[in-house]
């Protein structure tokens, strides 16, 4: 079964903020469980903590039926963060994305997101994530 064709014209393409979403220590302190960092009382998340914000507003790029990218064949090829301030215990943050660039090399889809995050009701910024995932071209059979 083949995917659809990834749409390049859909670089540049933003998507709507999301619903805010609350930061709590708890989410904090799981969060760095699973990096096996400290995670202290909770109240400061690691850096790579927007990663779990991301991952939410990633929805909105794979329900899009205009991209074509096989989300079902992706892998992640990069990730980077680039902070203003820590991500805090009762941050109340928003995330719109927006598709930076899509291309087809070399017979695999490459995609790559950036994610704003910032306070609630268009406040000041926290982060921006870049993200880049790559479809892999299907086997020949």
């Amino acid at each position: 079964m083949s995917a659809a064709t990834l749409d390049p014209a859909c670089a540049g393409r933003t998507y709507p903020p999301t619903e805010p979403y609350e930061v709590g220590r708890e989410k904090i302190r799981e969060f760095a469980a699973v990096l096996g960092a400290p995670a202290g009382d909770g109240a400061v998340a690691p850096p790579t903590f927007p990663i779990v914000l991301s991952l939410h507003v990633m929805k909105q790029v794979l329900d899009d039926p205009d991209l074509g990218f096989d989300f079902a064949r992706a892998v992640h090829r990069d990730q980077r963060f680039e902070s203003v301030r820590p991500v805090r215990a009762g941050d109340r943050l928003t995330v719109t994305v927006e598709i930076v660039a899509a291309q087809t090399v070399d017979g695999n889809d490459v995609v790559t997101l950036r994610g704003h995050l910032r306070e609630a009701g268009g406040g000041a910024p926290v982060c921006t994530t870049t993200s880049t995932l790559v479809s892999r071209k299907e086997e020949a059979a």
